[in-house]
C-alpha cells in the first residue's frame, strides 16, 4: 500500500468515526425526545423539549457537514499522481508534509508525520497549482516543495 493510500484510509477512518459519533448523538437525542414526551407536562416539559429540538438541529447540521466532507474525500483517487498540486496531492516540503484532502489534522504513516488539510486552508491555497522545486512563503517562513505525489 502506498503512503498516499494509507493517508487516504486514515482520513476515511477519521470521517467514519465522526459520522458514528454524530449518529450516536442524534440517536440519544431522539431517545430523550421520546422519553420527554412520556414525562410530565407544563413549562419545564416544553423547555426541555425545545432544548432537545435545538440539539437535534445542531447535530443534523454536523451530520450534513461531515457527509459533505465525505463526498469530497470520495472525489480523491489515492492512486493518481500529478506534478501540479491539487486535491489529493501529497506534498513534501522542507517545513512539513501535507495531504490535500480533508481537514483531519496530523496523521502518521510509514514513520512520518503528515497534515491532512482542506484545499480551503491558507497553506493549501498557497500550494495549489505549484510544482516540485517551488518556493513558498507562509507566516514569515520560507520553504521549498521537495516532492509532489
Amino acid at each position: 500500500m502506498s503512503i498516499k493510500e494509507e493517508l487516504y484510509n486514515l482520513c476515511q477512518a477519521f470521517i467514519d468515526e465522526r459520522l458514528q459519533t454524530i449518529q450516536k448523538t442524534i440517536n440519544e437525542i431522539q431517545e430523550s425526545l421520546r422519553s420527554e414526551t412520556k414525562s410530565s407536562a407544563g413549562d419545564k416539559h416544553e423547555t426541555g423539549r425545545a432544548m432537545l429540538q435545538l440539539e437535534r438541529e445542531k447535530a443534523g447540521q454536523q451530520l450534513a457537514e461531515i457527509q459533505k466532507i465525505n463526498q469530497l474525500l470520495l472525489k480523491i483517487d489515492p492512486l493518481k499522481c500529478s506534478e501540479i498540486i491539487g486535491l489529493g496531492s501529497l506534498v513534501m516540503t522542507t517545513q512539513a508534509n501535507y495531504f490535500i484532502s480533508v481537514s483531519a489534522g496530523e496523521l502518521k504513516a510509514q514513520q512520518q508525520s503528515f497534515y491532512a488539510i482542506s484545499a480551503h486552508t491558507p497553506i493549501a491555497q498557497l500550494l495549489l497549482g505549484k510544482t516540485t522545486g517551488s518556493d513558498i512563503q507562509f507566516r514569515n517562513q520560507e520553504f521549498k516543495i521537495i516532492e509532489v505525489l
